[in-house]
């Protein structure tokens, strides 16, 4: 109920205690009308100041904590000693009965009990000065120790209403924080398929443009066929790159067919032989790894092209039990360091499979890269199993 709306009820409550006591239906025992009186004007007082002391926030402040419930605790006493002197002021128990719930609802327990025996102690000296039976002796403070009981019901569901408030706010802000992570996640994930695909491209036809520019003056009719290369593969660049817009949203094809798709492509393109196995029983992996490792093979294959041009490469793609394994190996030039690389930055100018190794630490994988035997080798290994945020 508003606050305005309830000091009206409880000024019109007084107001028609008044007239009922003082009117209708006034006591009848030797001087109980100037002790309901006194009552009636000290309850009036009480409920002014209880009034001023919400509508005005300072003093509330101020004086709150200490000065409410002696208020509620004067309010109990006066409708106590009132309406235990008889007449039609017997209903001015509902002004205890209001005191003792407030002081059940806003108070601790002890103020709360204060208050509640205050007003039962007024109703048993005033009823035994007047004469009053087992009626009012017994009947009206079971009224008031009823109020304090309701008081501290609603007191204990008002602090469980208030925290619960406070949970939810927290849920919807924990909920906030992780919307906020998901989407720098997926931000991350998309700039990675970007920087991929564009590096693939670029690469490749950096690789492509560079051969044209060798035999641009010993042979235009085959450095015309190399830029028409190019341009065919900057055409197709674009297509890959809205391809793997579009596999953001939806799921590629299994890892066996992409892997046929892109070695078949670039020995078309280079002109060198490509091998491609596959080793166990293929089977469907999650969106993100089938991602990640067809990336680890555009990867090696264009730094096959780039760094042993015209030397054959092998890729072989094995299914494990527990893990998928992805390997890509090209035989290196002859006159090639046989040394092995200091690290994967070395590669590609230090962003292609260092890149590749960060995609795969998020799944939970581990990427190899170094010569061996006259080999460049690269070995993917993921977990065939991801946990649901990491495939998806």
């Amino acid at each position: 109920m508003p606050r305005a709306l309830n000091w009206l009820a409880r000024t019109l409550g007084y107001v028609w205690l008044g007239v009922l006591a003082f009117l209708v239906a006034p006591p009848s025992a030797p001087f109980a009308l100037p002790v309901q009186i006194a009552g009636y004007v000290l309850l009036g007082l009480a409920l002014l100041a209880w009034a001023v002391m919400e509508v005005y926030p300072p003093a509330t402040a101020r004086y709150g904590t200490r000065a409410l419930p002696v208020l509620r605790g004067v309010i109990a006493v006066a409708a106590g000693f009132a309406c235990a002197a008889g007449g039609g002021g017997t209903a001015m128990v509902a002004f205890a009965f209001v005191a003792a719930m407030a002081a059940g609802v806003n108070n601790g327990l002890a103020a709360a009990l204060a208050v509640t025996a205050a007003g039962i102690l007024a109703i048993e000296v005033s009823g035994l000065a007047f004469g009053q039976g087992l009626d009012t002796l017994l009947g009206l403070p079971a009224i008031v120790l009823s109020g304090l009981v309701i008081g501290r019901n609603w007191g204990a569901y008002r602090v469980q209403a208030e925290q619960a408030t406070a949970l939810l706010a927290q849920r919807e802000q924990l909920q906030a924080e992780q919307r906020r992570a998901d989407l720098l996640d997926e931000r991350a994930r998309i700039a990675r398929e970007i920087h991929d695909v564009l590096a693939h491209s670029l690469g490749a036809l950096g690789i492509q443009i560079q051969a044209a520019r060798s035999v641009l003056h010993k042979d235009a009719d085959q450095a015309g066929e190399l830029l028409a290369t190019a341009q065919q593969m900057a055409t197709e660049g674009l297509v890959e790159t809205r391809r793997a817009v579009q596999a953001l949203r939806t799921d590629t094809l299994p890892l066996d067919e992409e892997l046929a798709l892109v070695t078949g492509t670039h020995a078309q393109r280079y002109h060198v032989p490509v091998s491609y196995d596959t080793g166990g029983v293929p089977a469907a992996l999650p969106p993100g790894a089938t991602v990640a490792l067809l990336r680890i093979a555009q990867e090696a294959l264009v730094n096959a092209a780039k760094h042993a041009a015209g030397e054959p490469v092998a890729v072989r793609l094995d299914y494990g039990a527990a893990d998928v394994r992805l390997t890509v190996r090209n035989d290196l030039p002859p006159g090639a360091d046989a040394g092995p690389a200091a690290d994967m930055s070395t590669v590609n100018g230090g962003y292609g499979l260092t890149g590749m190794d960060e995609r795969l630490r998020l799944l939970n994988g581990t990427l190899k890269a170094g010569r061996r035997d006259g080999q460049w080798i690269v070995t993917a290994e993921l977990p065939r199993r991801q946990p649901e945020t990491m495939a998806s």
